[in-house]
Protein backbone atom coordinates (compact mmCIF):
# COMPACT_ATOMS: atom_id res chain seq x y z
CA UNK A 1 0.00 0.00 0.00
CA UNK A 2 1.41 3.72 -0.78
CA UNK A 3 0.45 5.17 2.52
CA UNK A 4 1.79 8.19 1.13
CA UNK A 5 -0.49 8.84 -1.66
CA UNK A 6 -3.33 7.27 0.93
CA UNK A 7 -2.58 10.02 3.09
CA UNK A 8 -2.97 12.87 0.60
CA UNK A 9 -6.52 11.33 -0.66
CA UNK A 10 -7.81 11.65 2.96
CA UNK A 11 -5.92 14.61 3.89
CA UNK A 12 -9.17 16.76 3.71
CA UNK A 13 -11.94 16.16 5.85
CA UNK A 14 -15.69 17.45 5.70
CA UNK A 15 -16.50 20.29 7.81
CA UNK A 16 -19.94 19.67 9.91
CA UNK A 17 -22.09 22.94 9.07
CA UNK A 18 -22.15 25.12 12.17
CA UNK A 19 -25.22 27.06 11.71
CA UNK A 20 -24.47 29.21 14.36
CA UNK A 21 -21.45 30.70 12.99
CA UNK A 22 -23.67 31.42 9.73
CA UNK A 23 -23.90 35.73 9.67
CA UNK A 24 -25.43 35.57 5.63
CA UNK A 25 -26.01 33.93 2.89
CA UNK A 26 -22.25 34.33 1.48
CA UNK A 27 -21.26 32.45 4.91
CA UNK A 28 -24.08 29.47 4.06
CA UNK A 29 -22.57 29.35 0.38
CA UNK A 30 -18.58 29.59 1.36
CA UNK A 31 -19.08 26.40 4.12
CA UNK A 32 -21.33 24.40 1.70
CA UNK A 33 -18.23 24.24 -0.27
CA UNK A 34 -16.83 22.37 2.72
CA UNK A 35 -19.89 19.85 3.24
CA UNK A 36 -20.61 16.84 0.72
CA UNK A 37 -23.32 15.87 -2.11
CA UNK A 38 -25.37 19.17 -3.70
CA UNK A 39 -24.23 21.60 -0.89
CA UNK A 40 -20.94 21.30 -1.72
CA UNK A 41 -21.78 21.44 -5.41
CA UNK A 42 -23.81 24.70 -5.14
CA UNK A 43 -21.07 26.55 -3.05
CA UNK A 44 -18.55 25.34 -5.84
CA UNK A 45 -21.00 26.66 -8.22
CA UNK A 46 -21.13 30.27 -6.09
CA UNK A 47 -17.36 30.51 -6.13
CA UNK A 48 -17.61 29.76 -9.81
CA UNK A 49 -19.59 32.57 -10.39
CA UNK A 50 -17.75 35.08 -8.22
CA UNK A 51 -14.17 34.27 -10.25
CA UNK A 52 -15.78 35.26 -13.34
CA UNK A 53 -16.93 38.58 -11.90
CA UNK A 54 -13.57 39.22 -10.25
CA UNK A 55 -11.90 38.37 -13.08
CA UNK A 56 -9.68 41.23 -14.51
CA UNK A 57 -10.26 40.07 -18.47
CA UNK A 58 -14.20 40.59 -17.58
CA UNK A 59 -15.11 37.66 -19.06
CA UNK A 60 -18.98 38.06 -21.07
CA UNK A 61 -20.75 36.13 -18.63
CA UNK A 62 -24.09 34.54 -20.68
CA UNK A 63 -27.37 33.61 -18.59
CA UNK A 64 -29.31 30.59 -19.99
CA UNK A 65 -32.81 30.24 -18.95
CA UNK A 66 -35.22 27.63 -19.28
CA UNK A 67 -38.27 26.35 -17.01
CA UNK A 68 -40.62 28.07 -14.72
CA UNK A 69 -38.93 30.20 -13.21
CA UNK A 70 -41.25 33.03 -13.11
CA UNK A 71 -44.58 31.07 -12.34
CA UNK A 72 -41.72 30.08 -9.16
CA UNK A 73 -41.16 33.29 -7.94
CA UNK A 74 -37.75 34.28 -9.43
CA UNK A 75 -38.43 37.36 -11.66
CA UNK A 76 -36.96 39.87 -9.13
CA UNK A 77 -34.15 37.74 -8.93
CA UNK A 78 -33.61 37.46 -12.72
CA UNK A 79 -34.17 41.04 -12.54
CA UNK A 80 -31.63 42.34 -10.40
CA UNK A 81 -28.88 39.87 -11.90
CA UNK A 82 -28.96 42.52 -15.10
CA UNK A 83 -29.62 45.37 -13.07
CA UNK A 84 -26.73 44.81 -10.31
CA UNK A 85 -23.95 43.47 -13.60
CA UNK A 86 -23.92 40.04 -12.71
CA UNK A 87 -24.42 38.85 -16.04
CA UNK A 88 -24.30 40.65 -19.64
CA UNK A 89 -26.09 38.62 -22.04
CA UNK A 90 -29.76 36.61 -21.98
CA UNK A 91 -30.73 33.29 -23.50
CA UNK A 92 -33.74 32.62 -22.62
CA UNK A 93 -37.07 30.50 -23.65
CA UNK A 94 -39.94 32.30 -25.11
CA UNK A 95 -42.35 30.97 -21.75
CA UNK A 96 -39.60 33.00 -19.35
CA UNK A 97 -40.11 36.19 -21.05
CA UNK A 98 -43.40 35.65 -21.90
CA UNK A 99 -44.52 35.03 -18.16
CA UNK A 100 -42.31 38.55 -17.55
CA UNK A 101 -44.50 40.60 -20.34
CA UNK A 102 -47.68 38.96 -18.81
CA UNK A 103 -46.57 40.26 -15.32
CA UNK A 104 -45.72 43.66 -16.52
CA UNK A 105 -49.39 43.98 -17.82
CA UNK A 106 -50.20 43.98 -13.93
CA UNK A 107 -51.27 40.39 -14.21
CA UNK A 108 -50.30 38.00 -11.73
CA UNK A 109 -49.77 34.20 -10.64
CA UNK A 110 -51.26 32.51 -7.98
CA UNK A 111 -50.38 30.36 -5.18
CA UNK A 112 -52.13 26.82 -6.17
CA UNK A 113 -51.91 22.73 -5.40
CA UNK A 114 -50.18 19.82 -7.92
CA UNK A 115 -53.15 17.67 -6.45
CA UNK A 116 -55.88 20.39 -8.36
CA UNK A 117 -59.00 18.96 -10.27
CA UNK A 118 -57.27 20.26 -13.70
CA UNK A 119 -61.01 19.54 -15.47
CA UNK A 120 -62.33 22.06 -12.88
CA UNK A 121 -59.65 24.33 -13.62
CA UNK A 122 -60.08 24.04 -17.04
CA UNK A 123 -64.22 24.69 -16.49
CA UNK A 124 -62.58 28.22 -14.94
CA UNK A 125 -60.35 29.03 -17.56
CA UNK A 126 -57.14 28.55 -14.86
CA UNK A 127 -53.99 27.35 -16.23
CA UNK A 128 -51.82 24.89 -13.86
CA UNK A 129 -47.88 24.67 -13.55
CA UNK A 130 -46.86 22.07 -11.10
CA UNK A 131 -48.53 24.25 -7.43
CA UNK A 132 -49.27 27.25 -9.31
CA UNK A 133 -51.84 28.96 -11.05
CA UNK A 134 -52.47 31.60 -14.17
CA UNK A 135 -55.29 33.03 -15.53
CA UNK A 136 -56.20 31.91 -19.37
CA UNK A 137 -58.25 35.06 -19.82
CA UNK A 138 -55.66 37.54 -19.41
CA UNK A 139 -52.68 35.55 -21.18
CA UNK A 140 -54.84 35.78 -24.22
CA UNK A 141 -55.20 39.32 -23.72
CA UNK A 142 -51.16 39.23 -23.21
CA UNK A 143 -51.11 37.48 -26.70
CA UNK A 144 -53.41 39.93 -28.44
CA UNK A 145 -51.17 42.84 -26.66
CA UNK A 146 -47.97 41.47 -28.74
CA UNK A 147 -49.55 41.51 -31.93
CA UNK A 148 -50.87 45.03 -31.73
CA UNK A 149 -47.80 46.03 -29.87
CA UNK A 150 -45.67 44.26 -33.23
CA UNK A 151 -47.30 46.50 -35.31
CA UNK A 152 -45.44 49.14 -34.80
CA UNK A 153 -42.23 47.20 -35.16
CA UNK A 154 -40.52 48.08 -38.74
CA UNK A 155 -41.72 45.92 -41.36
CA UNK A 156 -38.52 43.61 -42.18
CA UNK A 157 -36.10 40.60 -40.84
CA UNK A 158 -35.40 41.33 -37.43
CA UNK A 159 -33.59 38.93 -34.81
CA UNK A 160 -35.07 38.08 -31.82
CA UNK A 161 -32.40 40.49 -30.13
CA UNK A 162 -33.88 43.60 -31.75
CA UNK A 163 -37.68 42.37 -31.14
CA UNK A 164 -37.08 41.25 -27.38
CA UNK A 165 -35.24 44.76 -26.88
CA UNK A 166 -38.36 46.71 -28.70
CA UNK A 167 -40.90 44.56 -26.25
CA UNK A 168 -38.60 45.69 -23.27
CA UNK A 169 -38.80 49.73 -24.40
CA UNK A 170 -42.70 49.26 -25.20
CA UNK A 171 -43.80 47.28 -22.03
CA UNK A 172 -41.47 49.58 -19.23
CA UNK A 173 -42.64 47.97 -16.08
CA UNK A 174 -40.50 48.92 -12.94
CA UNK A 175 -40.14 44.92 -12.48
CA UNK A 176 -39.27 43.51 -15.92
CA UNK A 177 -36.56 41.50 -17.06
CA UNK A 178 -36.76 42.45 -20.53
CA UNK A 179 -37.48 46.35 -19.72
CA UNK A 180 -34.32 46.25 -17.33
CA UNK A 181 -32.56 44.28 -19.82
CA UNK A 182 -33.44 47.51 -22.92
CA UNK A 183 -32.38 50.20 -20.03
CA UNK A 184 -29.37 48.84 -18.99
CA UNK A 185 -28.27 47.83 -22.65
CA UNK A 186 -28.13 43.41 -22.03
CA UNK A 187 -29.20 41.55 -24.68
CA UNK A 188 -31.74 39.53 -24.88
CA UNK A 189 -32.22 36.58 -27.35
CA UNK A 190 -34.48 33.52 -27.78
CA UNK A 191 -33.84 30.66 -30.12
CA UNK A 192 -37.11 29.24 -29.89
CA UNK A 193 -39.04 31.80 -29.17
CA UNK A 194 -42.15 30.57 -31.95
CA UNK A 195 -42.29 27.98 -29.47
CA UNK A 196 -44.08 30.08 -26.71
CA UNK A 197 -46.95 32.16 -26.11
CA UNK A 198 -44.56 35.37 -27.72
CA UNK A 199 -44.89 32.97 -30.77
CA UNK A 200 -48.85 32.90 -30.36
CA UNK A 201 -49.20 36.93 -30.33
CA UNK A 202 -46.84 36.91 -33.28
CA UNK A 203 -48.76 34.54 -35.51
CA UNK A 204 -51.99 37.07 -34.65
CA UNK A 205 -49.55 39.64 -36.38
CA UNK A 206 -48.89 37.35 -38.96
CA UNK A 207 -52.55 36.90 -39.81
CA UNK A 208 -53.12 40.52 -39.79
CA UNK A 209 -50.67 41.23 -42.28
CA UNK A 210 -50.62 38.15 -44.82
CA UNK A 211 -49.58 39.84 -47.97
CA UNK A 212 -48.26 42.80 -47.07
CA UNK A 213 -44.76 44.38 -45.23
CA UNK A 214 -44.23 43.39 -42.14
CA UNK A 215 -41.72 42.15 -39.51
CA UNK A 216 -40.69 38.56 -39.56
CA UNK A 217 -37.96 36.57 -37.62
CA UNK A 218 -34.56 35.99 -38.67
CA UNK A 219 -33.53 32.65 -36.76
CA UNK A 220 -29.67 32.45 -38.76
CA UNK A 221 -29.45 36.50 -37.80
CA UNK A 222 -29.72 34.93 -34.24
CA UNK A 223 -27.10 32.53 -35.26
CA UNK A 224 -24.84 35.65 -36.60
CA UNK A 225 -25.25 38.15 -33.63
CA UNK A 226 -24.82 35.62 -30.89
CA UNK A 227 -21.32 34.89 -32.93
CA UNK A 228 -20.64 38.95 -32.96
CA UNK A 229 -20.89 38.71 -29.22
CA UNK A 230 -18.23 35.98 -28.89
CA UNK A 231 -15.66 37.22 -31.63
CA UNK A 232 -15.99 40.41 -29.29
CA UNK A 233 -15.19 38.63 -26.44
CA UNK A 234 -11.23 38.07 -25.20
CA UNK A 235 -12.81 35.52 -23.07
CA UNK A 236 -16.80 34.27 -21.93
CA UNK A 237 -18.19 32.46 -18.93
CA UNK A 238 -21.95 30.51 -18.82
CA UNK A 239 -24.52 30.61 -15.62
CA UNK A 240 -27.11 27.52 -17.04
CA UNK A 241 -30.73 27.78 -14.89
CA UNK A 242 -32.08 24.38 -16.39
CA UNK A 243 -30.76 23.10 -19.62
CA UNK A 244 -32.69 23.41 -23.00
CA UNK A 245 -32.06 25.47 -25.87
CA UNK A 246 -30.72 27.90 -24.11
CA UNK A 247 -27.82 25.67 -23.27
CA UNK A 248 -27.43 23.98 -26.48
CA UNK A 249 -27.51 27.84 -28.40
CA UNK A 250 -25.09 29.14 -26.07
CA UNK A 251 -22.76 26.29 -26.63
CA UNK A 252 -23.20 25.85 -30.04
CA UNK A 253 -21.98 29.56 -30.51
CA UNK A 254 -18.41 28.85 -29.65
CA UNK A 255 -18.30 26.26 -32.33
CA UNK A 256 -19.33 28.47 -34.87
CA UNK A 257 -16.81 31.53 -33.70
CA UNK A 258 -14.43 28.92 -33.57
CA UNK A 259 -14.90 27.13 -36.95
CA UNK A 260 -16.66 29.64 -38.94
CA UNK A 261 -15.17 33.06 -38.43
CA UNK A 262 -11.79 32.51 -36.65
CA UNK A 263 -12.00 33.36 -33.28
CA UNK A 264 -9.05 33.50 -31.60
CA UNK A 265 -8.92 31.44 -28.09
CA UNK A 266 -11.10 28.45 -26.57
CA UNK A 267 -14.34 27.45 -25.00
CA UNK A 268 -15.86 29.50 -21.91
CA UNK A 269 -13.38 29.69 -19.52
CA UNK A 270 -15.90 29.64 -16.58
CA UNK A 271 -19.10 27.57 -16.48
CA UNK A 272 -22.05 27.09 -13.94
CA UNK A 273 -25.04 24.97 -14.21
CA UNK A 274 -27.87 24.42 -11.62
CA UNK A 275 -30.17 21.51 -12.98
CA UNK A 276 -32.65 18.35 -12.04
CA UNK A 277 -31.90 16.76 -15.16
CA UNK A 278 -29.22 13.82 -14.77
CA UNK A 279 -26.37 13.14 -17.44
CA UNK A 280 -27.14 9.55 -17.64
CA UNK A 281 -30.30 9.53 -20.31
CA UNK A 282 -28.20 11.21 -22.99
CA UNK A 283 -29.75 14.48 -23.16
CA UNK A 284 -28.42 17.57 -23.21
CA UNK A 285 -30.09 19.50 -20.47
CA UNK A 286 -28.65 16.79 -17.86
CA UNK A 287 -25.29 16.93 -19.68
CA UNK A 288 -22.17 17.27 -17.70
CA UNK A 289 -19.73 20.51 -18.46
CA UNK A 290 -17.08 17.93 -18.91
CA UNK A 291 -18.79 16.27 -21.83
CA UNK A 292 -18.94 19.90 -23.43
CA UNK A 293 -15.37 19.77 -23.72
CA UNK A 294 -15.03 17.20 -25.99
CA UNK A 295 -16.99 19.72 -28.10
CA UNK A 296 -14.79 22.69 -27.63
CA UNK A 297 -17.32 24.21 -26.14
CA UNK A 298 -16.49 24.70 -22.55
CA UNK A 299 -12.22 25.16 -22.23
CA UNK A 300 -10.36 22.60 -21.16
CA UNK A 301 -8.87 25.07 -18.92
CA UNK A 302 -12.54 25.94 -17.41
CA UNK A 303 -13.53 26.71 -13.60
CA UNK A 304 -16.47 24.73 -13.80
CA UNK A 305 -19.31 23.48 -11.67
CA UNK A 306 -22.60 21.85 -11.71
CA UNK A 307 -25.11 21.35 -8.68
CA UNK A 308 -28.52 19.22 -9.32
CA UNK A 309 -30.40 21.28 -7.69
CA UNK A 310 -34.21 22.62 -8.46
CA UNK A 311 -34.35 26.41 -9.38
CA UNK A 312 -36.42 28.06 -6.72
CA UNK A 313 -33.74 26.77 -4.77
CA UNK A 314 -30.58 27.36 -5.72
CA UNK A 315 -30.94 30.67 -7.90
CA UNK A 316 -31.79 32.86 -4.97
CA UNK A 317 -29.15 31.40 -2.66
CA UNK A 318 -26.93 32.28 -4.96
CA UNK A 319 -27.92 35.41 -5.97
CA UNK A 320 -28.00 36.43 -2.61
CA UNK A 321 -24.90 35.10 -1.56
CA UNK A 322 -23.14 37.19 -4.81
CA UNK A 323 -24.83 40.09 -3.37
CA UNK A 324 -23.75 38.97 -0.12
CA UNK A 325 -20.08 39.16 -1.43
CA UNK A 326 -20.24 42.43 -3.18
CA UNK A 327 -17.44 43.90 -1.78
CA UNK A 328 -15.35 41.79 -4.05
CA UNK A 329 -16.57 42.09 -7.48
CA UNK A 330 -18.91 45.14 -7.39
CA UNK A 331 -17.02 47.74 -9.21
CA UNK A 332 -16.40 45.14 -12.04
CA UNK A 333 -17.59 47.03 -15.27
CA UNK A 334 -20.01 45.59 -17.47
CA UNK A 335 -19.31 45.00 -21.23
CA UNK A 336 -20.84 47.78 -23.52
CA UNK A 337 -22.52 46.45 -27.06
CA UNK A 338 -23.00 49.00 -29.60
CA UNK A 339 -24.44 47.52 -32.55
CA UNK A 340 -24.52 48.45 -36.30
CA UNK A 341 -27.29 46.68 -37.85
CA UNK A 342 -26.28 42.81 -37.26
CA UNK A 343 -22.41 43.91 -36.53
CA UNK A 344 -21.44 44.51 -32.94
CA UNK A 345 -18.59 46.13 -31.34
CA UNK A 346 -18.21 45.41 -27.75
CA UNK A 347 -16.81 48.59 -25.24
Amino acid sequence: MDLKARKKILSTPVEPLDVRSIKGIGDLLEAFQHTSIQARNLGRCFQVWKNMLKDPKRPTIFLGLSGPLIAAGLRSVIREMVELGMVDVVVSTGAVLYQDLYQSLGYRHYMGVPTADDARLRSFAIDRIYDTYVDEIKFEETDRAIGRIVEEFPPRPASSRELLQFLGEKFPAKDSILSTCARRGVPVFSPALIDSSIGIGLTLHYGRNRGKPRFSLDAVRDNYELVQILVNSPRTGVVYVGGGTPKNWINDGIVMANYHYEREGEGHFYALQVTTDVPHWGGLSGSTLDEAMSWGKVSTQATKAMAFVEASVALPLLVGALWDRRASWQRRKRPRFVWDGDTCKRA
